[in-house]
């Protein structure tokens, strides 16, 4: 590992770090951002022959165990952003290839993983889709490599899958019926404060075997978020009337017949939205100091990300 300098002239060593699901919402954003450090950043994604990020390309799967030696190979650091939440059996599959990886990290020297997991307080019983967070958690930390865990509850950014429920609902409905879960408190937490806390972690030795609960300053219920939005998006908040009879499968059958999230997809993440998860460990600004983005903010960013990528769009359309 090199040794530079950061924009303060402090030290920082220059690491080899493998970034699983770079394709994907949150990966998509964490590679540029830890090439913009300096460090030699591996993409891992199932085609990276299709792969137009930064950084190299890597081919792995974490469900093919065989397929994970030669992207761990010499890393320093590696981040671990994948899951299978739209897979009826995502519980198994997920906990299978979380053993999988950090078997092969400990095997292959790798000092540290970073996890992105779910908020969610231990003393209260769980969903299936947080439970199975927590179980990565400690199925990757089983293997010996020091885990750094950030847990977060709904990430707000252009792309992410709870964004686009919200947003979806939103644009598409001059009212709606909701289920009762829209009642519950949730900490949403701007993507770019994400991406931040996962650099800011990375080869901090007082991160290691450690868990983080990250979220931004706004607790809201999710009858607040959708609120918030629409004023942002239409000048107005719709009438939005909660009810009691929506089961969990009923409302992911609602959410696919309005949004484009798949029913399986919204139903996991159904499930989840009965539990309270807000912060109420603020440790993680002693590492990465520094304010998070408000509520209203995140989501003025998540608008112009689309509105920018769809105007590149119509002007590539019209070349």
């Amino acid at each position: 590992m090199a040794a530079t300098s950061d924009s303060t002239g402090a030290e920082r060593r220059t690491l080899t770090v493998l970034v699983t699901g770079a394709s994907g919402f949150i990966g998509h954003r964490l590679v540029p951002a830890l090439v913009a450090e300096g460090h030699d950043v591996r993409a891992m994604t199932r085609h990276p022959d299709d792969y137009d990020g930064e950084g190299t390309p890597v081919y792995g799967d974490v469900s093919d165990p065989g397929s994970l030696a030669e992207p761990l190979s010499g890393v320093d650091v590696a981040y671990y952003l994948v899951h299978s939440l739209d897979d009826d059996d995502f519980e198994e599959k997920d906990a299978a290839a979380a053993r999988a990886f950090g078997q092969a990290a400990a095997a292959l020297g790798v000092r540290q993983i970073v996890y992105l997991g779910g908020l969610g307080s231990d003393d209260e019983e769980l969903s299936p889709h947080l439970r199975s967070r927590r179980e990565v958690e400690h199925l990757l930390a089983e293997s010996g490599v020091p885990v750094t865990t950030l847990r977060a509850a709904i990430v707000v950014g252009h792309g992410g899958i709870s964004w686009e429920i919200t947003r979806q609902l939103v644009d598409k409905l001059p009212a709606m019926v909701a289920p009762r879960w829209v009642k519950t408190r949730t900490q949403p937490i701007a993507v770019d404060d994400v991406v931040r806390y996962l650099v800011g972690v990375a080869d901090r030795e007082e991160a290691l075997d450690r868990a983080f609960e990250i979220g931004g300053p706004d607790r809201l219920d999710y009858l607040g978020m959708l609120r918030e939005a629409a004023k942002i998006i239409k000048g107005h908040a719709p009438p939005i009337v909660p009810v009691p009879v929506l089961s969990p499968r009923l409302s992911s059958h609602w959410l696919a017949l309005v949004t484009t999230v798949d029913a399986t997809t919204g139903r996991n993440l159904v499930d989840s939205m009965g539990v309270e998860v807000v912060v109420t460990d603020h440790s993680i600004r002693d590492i990465v100091p520094g304010e998070p983005l408000t509520y209203a903010e995140a989501v003025r960013r998540a608008l112009a990300e689309r509105a920018a990528e769809e105007a590149e769009e119509k002007a590539g359309a019209e070349r």
